[in-house]
């Protein structure tokens, strides 16, 4: 049996993450911030896929909570039938648009707590929990790769991460652990605002500078993590991947 955890796991690309690894026979442990009502429902639907999903709360911005949230998940696992879990998904994330003369430190402060800061040290607290073999997926940006209006402390954010995840990559290959980035493109869920989602203009745009012609929605990447994580992919490491239709070539 193998158990992930799952950040940001009640909405989304987290929720579509959590269904998808059910899909494929994996148990997890999620994570949410303010919407127990929405993780109720991700719980309720990996149950109907035959799956079972946990879901605790956390916000992953505020590291005083995790000695807290480790012994939350040791207790998680005992009530799986385990003692370590084998898949990590740092998905949860915030959004920022501002150009750059108008962010505030505050702005960037909580940008940092949530995407670089809460990903290194939840990750470092939960590695002894993890089992040899096991994976690291972080989740970036394709805005790392590409640069647009008023996304440049976000951007900055997600392109530390993608360094952490080269450096996880080198120092935990001696247990076996992978560690990779994901970059989803521009995808219609309720991040920004549900921007991408809600707005024609902006749906419009996105699909006119993707080869494949459309915006892209959460069922696009959560296999595709899922499938990640599979021994299929056991000689992938240390590697951005990018998730965007050909956004932007």
């Amino acid at each position: 049996m193998k158990i992930a955890l799952v950040t940001g796991g009640s909405r989304g690309l987290g929720r579509e993450t959590v269904l998808s690894l059910a899909k494929r026979g994996i148990d997890s442990i999620f994570t949410y911030h303010t919407r127990a009502n929405e993780a109720e429902q991700v719980v309720a639907a990996a149950e109907s896929a035959g799956r079972r999903a946990i879901a605790l709360q956390l916000d992953t911005g505020n590291t005083r909570e995790f000695e807290s949230f480790v012994d939350r998940v040791r207790a998680t696992l005992a009530r799986l039938g385990s003692q370590r879990f084998d898949y990590l998904v740092n998905n949860a994330g915030t959004s920022h648009h501002a150009p750059i003369e108008e962010v505030t430190e505050e702005d960037f402060d909580a940008l940092y707590n949530v995407h670089v800061k809460g990903v290194f040290f939840l990750t470092q607290k939960l590695l002894p929990l993890m089992n040899d073999g096991g994976r690291i997926v972080n989740i970036s940006s394709g805005l790392t790769r590409v640069s647009m209006p008023s996304s440049a402390a976000y951007a900055s954010m997600k392109g530390a991460v993608e360094v952490l995840t080269r450096y996880l990559a080198k120092e935990l290959g001696g247990r076996g652990i992978r560690a990779n980035t994901v970059a989803p493109g521009a995808i219609q869920t309720d991040f920004s605002g549900g921007m991408v989602r809600d707005n024609p203009a902006v749906n419009k745009m996105v699909a006119d500078a993707t080869a494949l012609g459309r915006a892209g929605v959460p069922e696009d990447v959560g296999p595709m993590i899922a499938a990640l994580v599979s021994e299929d992919n056991r000689w992938v490491n240390g590697q951005r991947i990018e998730v965007s239709g050909g956004m932007l070539l």
